[in-house]
């Protein structure tokens, strides 16, 4: 194999930027070093030993996860993935000749943060970012909810009906449990069934961002996890939602806390909506919609919208930090545009 001189690598990565790589709009605009105190927050415990291989560089780790979210790949695939793409060592700020996390430090680091509790912070320092550079949220918030698919657990009907009940079913070893996943649930969606979790959010109508979500098992209604999204910092007060959050009581809350509700309004058996009712759904729907574009971006650069950890706790780890990466996406997108 011919050695590759710094001539030809140089004119390897002019290439990948013309074809256009998606990640050097992120190191151009994002100041990753914003999230280093937070990070630090799980190595404060003093090492017990300095023997054994000095541990990666923790802003490091933490952009492997972004481009292991923006990718939905898994810990296997995103160590492949960095020893294989030179876009992702440029983005990493890595060459040739460093090593690269394995997969099993990029598991144990995403653990690390998901039991320091540090994921929620880091989403919320980037928020705070993104107000202070311009990109407060505004004219209104859009609530939606996305099913995040996991790996269908083959159980017996008795064995489901004691894991609903929040029971260990008969015979399970402890060896046995940590491999099922006991959180996750299936749901119907459009006649089909999913199994597996939803991502609630709350995103800001002008900037399609998301300001805050939540995660459940996939059987939980949407219009649970309604008013404890809203953004109390949105400069408008409008809010816009699909109808499976139209209810009296929903309603009534917003109007409590002075929000405009615009929720789509669905006809019943016996009771077809008006040609007035009709307008204001496709009114309702042109700002709606737009909340479609962070899913849609979401599955798209992903494709499969899956978790493969077993637990809630686990999924609430990985879908945060999906979302985290699709709003350091959109913000290198909106930074770029603006500049």
């Amino acid at each position: 194999m011919k050695q590759a001189g710094m001539f030809e690598m140089d004119n390897r990565m002019g290439k990948i930027d013309c074809n256009g790589d998606p990640l050097v709009k992120h190191n151009e605009v994002i100041g990753w070093e914003m999230f280093r105190p937070e990070l630090e927050r799980i190595r404060q415990k003093a090492r017990k030993s300095n023997a054994g291989r000095k541990p990666y560089d923790i802003v490091l780790m933490f952009k492997v996860l972004v481009i292991q979210s923006l990718y939905n790949l898994a810990d296997d695939a995103v160590e492949f993935q960095i020893l294989d793409r030179l876009s992702f060592m440029r983005f990493l700020g890595l060459s040739i000749g460093d090593s690269v996390p394995d997969a099993k430090t990029v598991w144990l680091f995403r653990e690390e943060l998901r039991e320091a509790g540090v994921i929620e912070k880091l989403f919320a320092r980037l928020d705070r970012h993104l107000r202070d550079n311009g990109f407060s949220a505004r004219k209104g918030q859009i609530i939606d909810a996305s099913i995040v698919a996991a790996p269908v657990q083959r159980n017996t009907r008795q064995e489901n009906g004691a894991i609903k009940e929040g029971l260990v079913p008969d015979g399970w070893s402890e060896e046995k449990l940590r491999q099922k996943d006991t959180d996750a649930r299936w749901t119907k969606k459009g006649g089909r069934s999913f199994f597996g979790y939803k991502n609630h959010v709350c995103v800001d109508a002008k900037h399609k961002l998301i300001r805050g979500y939540e995660v459940t098992d996939a059987s939980v209604h949407d219009s649970r996890v309604f008013v404890e999204l809203l953004d109390e910092d949105n400069m408008s007060r409008d809010v816009w939602a699909d109808a499976a959050y139209r209810s009296e009581d929903a309603i009534e809350s917003l109007e409590a806390d002075g929000y405009r509700e615009h929720i789509q309004r669905k006809g019943v058996r016996g009771k077809e909506l008006t040609e007035w009712e009709k307008q204001g759904n496709r009114k309702r729907a042109r700002v709606r919609s737009r909340i479609e574009h962070v899913f849609g971006v979401q599955a798209k650069r992903a494709g499969s919208l899956i978790v493969r950890t077993i637990g809630i706790w686990r999924a609430r780890a990985n879908i945060g930090l999906r979302n985290m990466a699709y709003n350091l996406d959109r913000y290198g997108t909106l930074a770029k545009a603006k500049a």
